[in-house]
């Protein structure tokens, strides 16, 4: 039920126009008005929320980190890998070594 895989918050290939998460982060439920990388405040908020929706328990049970570029489907890249046979990598060493003869 609950995704069990260990991996970072940002998706395969980087968020548009930002690129990696590599520091700490907050993730909001909802959106936030403004541009992309608008600075965002936090604050205690001034009174008690006792509504049903800001007392309510989340339980994070999955975090998308397909690429949101074309048609993602892996969540990460050695779930690419496995699936392409690992001709993603066979083809950078091809690439390499093509590279060293035509230094040498």
């Amino acid at each position: 039920e609950n995704d069990l895989t260990e991996k970072a918050i940002t998706p395969m290939g980087g968020f548009s126009h930002y690129g990696e998460v590599t520091n700490e982060f907050v993730m909001l439920k909802g959106t936030t008005p403004g541009i992309r990388k608008r600075l965002v405040t936090l604050r205690k908020s001034l009174l008690p929320q006792v509504s049903r929706k800001a007392v309510e328990k989340i339980s994070l049970k999955f975090i998308d980190t397909s690429s949101k570029f074309g048609h993602g489907r892996f969540q990460t890249s050695e779930e690419k890998a496995k699936f392409f046979g690992g001709a993603v990598t066979k083809k950078a060493k091809t690439d390499a070594k093509a590279e060293e003869k035509a230094d040498a």
